[in-house]
């Protein structure tokens, strides 16, 4: 009996190795788990095609938190503002980036030079943008959709025209809503706010096609205004010479009637004077 009882007790399974056994095996089970990443909230994450959608979901700023392996992320139809500069600065896989519909009038110096060189689709469409310029881009060579944006046509505009890769059938859609003006395009009584300028509601790549050149535009008036400043710092010197010239006289003016109202010396007698006196 007592034989017995020992074997039973040899048998029966510790509660410290029971437990170490359980922590083994959901540490095992855990690495086999293939661990998700986390969604940004409001948005739908589809694990196959690396693709975050985030389509009218109500938000005011690119959200925190997508996935590093996003591949085609979907931010259109939200009210987004601007793109901070480290917006995308984790996306290095990105290829799509849609931004239509949204109300972007800003874009930071960094926001778009930090996405990947894979990207090759970036729709900033249907937004507020009025200006950029080729630093805020980066050099992309992304096909890029920039129609129905309220533009201010000028240099900035015609050089990043040229440096962008553009969806063509939508090149038709950049329409100036204002232009740069020239010197002496504006009317004397005309409003420089009110009015567009010459060029206004035409789109921008006719206007280069028919020899428009912004950028010459830009350099007259530089021109003009460098001419400008000439002629007031010339005037001012002449100004200054003609006082000086002035000045200088009338205290010499002075300085003579000063020496005319000086009392005249009189003549010691010397020695002649007495003898010629005395014949």
């Amino acid at each position: 009996m007592a034989a017995m009882e020992k074997t039973a007790g040899k048998r029966r399974p510790r509660r410290g190795d029971a437990a170490r056994w359980l922590c083994g095996a959901l540490f095992f089970f855990s690495l086999w788990i293939p661990v998700r990443p986390q969604c940004p909230e409001g948005c739908h994450c589809t694990r196959d095609t690396a693709t975050v959608l985030c389509s009218d979901a109500g938000l005011r700023e690119v959200p925190e938190g997508i996935p590093e392996d996003t591949v085609s992320l979907h931010l259109e139809r939200n009210d987004i503002r601007s793109l901070p500069e480290n917006a995308f600065a984790q996306l290095a896989r990105l290829r799509d980036l849609h931004l239509a519909h949204n109300r972007i009038d800003s874009l930071s110096s960094g926001a778009l030079r930090r996405l990947g060189p894979e990207l090759r689709l970036l729709d900033l469409s249907h937004n507020q943008l009025r200006q950029a310029s080729r630093d805020e881009f980066g050099g992309t060579r992304a096909k890029t959709r920039l129609y129905h944006n309220p533009w201010r046509c000028d240099c900035s505009l015609q050089e990043l025209m040229e440096s962008l890769n553009l969806e063509p059938e939508t090149v038709n859609g950049i329409v100036c809503e204002s232009s740069a003006r020239g010197p002496g395009e504006l009317g004397r009584w005309e409003d420089p706010v009110a009015s567009g300028g010459e060029h206004a509601g035409q789109p921008l790549v006719r206007l280069l096609d028919s020899g428009v050149n912004f950028c010459s535009l830009h350099r007259k008036t530089t021109d003009v205004a460098m001419l400008v400043t000439m002629f007031v710092w010339f005037f001012m010197v002449i100004v200054y010479v003609v006082y000086y010239v002035r000045q200088n006289q009338a205290e010499a003016r002075r300085h003579l009637e000063y020496l005319k109202s000086l009392p005249s010396p009189r003549k010691t007698p010397t020695e002649t004077d007495t003898l010629s006196t005395g014949f």
